[in-house]
């Protein structure tokens, strides 16, 4: 799984500083509460904020502390606590949680923990099943061209992968701390796998997959359907590993008829 820079996120955003939480809301009614990935930022959810900003939802984007934690804090569960504090602090109700990679996995997790505030799930690309791709090919991470050959590689069509976001992946694993942070991620992604707990999330769950998503490949997305009691399984074609920002508006068009299909 690649990573990228944080330090651009909020660029496009007005940023909210409080005590330890900094987040960004845009738009007024139910929460919807997006959770980032290591691999790019709060900016790919940039078509889903634009839309439901604007019909009837208020869209929040906490910055995780995926690099600012101590290394033994570092992990999927202080994550969901973190999650969970931000939420008592802004005293959300009846939120949605939209996570793509590790942020759907931070949004089960925390679910798995906190049913009765979470009103509905959305995960797309998600970690807890499936974590082999997670951390790894970082062995040459000083060449610049086997990193853009891995940031090519979460994507459909590598164009997408652009000389910004390539430059910030190539940025961040060479950054030593920041490489350990990754990789202590990849281990507890691994030690949190949710496979037991997920038939016990009875959260209305939507699914959002790329048919040719090779991190989390489509056989994931299955699994999930599977095992999750009340969850709808919606496939993007011709699409990789972030569905929300290879086809904005497709997936913006099955997230929004699932919701008003759910009451939410």
């Amino acid at each position: 799984m690649l990573v990228t820079n944080y330090s651009t996120i909020f660029t496009m955003y007005s940023l909210k500083k409080e005590g330890k939480f900094n987040y960004t809301e845009i738009g007024v009614g139910r929460p919807i509460i997006i959770l980032h990935g290591l691999m790019g930022g709060l900016s790919n959810f940039d078509g889903v904020i634009q839309k439901f900003s604007k019909d009837g939802y208020k869209l929040v984007l906490p910055e995780l502390p995926l690099y600012t934690q101590s290394l033994l804090n570092t992990n999927v569960k202080n994550f969901a606590k973190y999650l969970r504090d931000f939420i008592k602090h802004k005293n959300y109700k009846d939120v949605i949680l939209v996570g793509n990679s590790l942020g759907g996995h931070i949004g089960l997790y925390y679910t798995k923990l906190n049913p009765k505030k979470v009103a509905g799930l959305v995960i797309t690309g998600s970690s807890g099943l499936y974590e082999s791709a997670m951390g790894g090919g970082y062995t040459k991470r000083s060449d610049y061209n086997v990193i853009k050959a891995k940031a090519e590689e979460v994507f459909y069509d590598p164009a997408i992968a652009t000389k910004d976001i390539v430059d910030d992946v190539y940025e961040t694993v060479n950054d030593k701390s920041k490489l350990i942070k990754i990789l202590a991620i990849a281990k507890s992604a691994i030690r949190h796998n949710m496979a037991h707990d997920l038939p016990n999330i009875s959260v209305p769950t939507c699914i959002i997959w790329g048919k040719n998503d090779i991190v989390t490949p489509p056989n994931v997305a299955d699994e999930f359907h599977k095992l999750l009691p009340d969850s709808s399984l919606f496939w993007i074609d011709k699409c990789g590993h972030a569905p929300m920002m290879e086809h904005p508006n497709l997936f913006n068009e099955i997230l929004g008829n699932w919701l008003k299909a759910r009451d939410l």
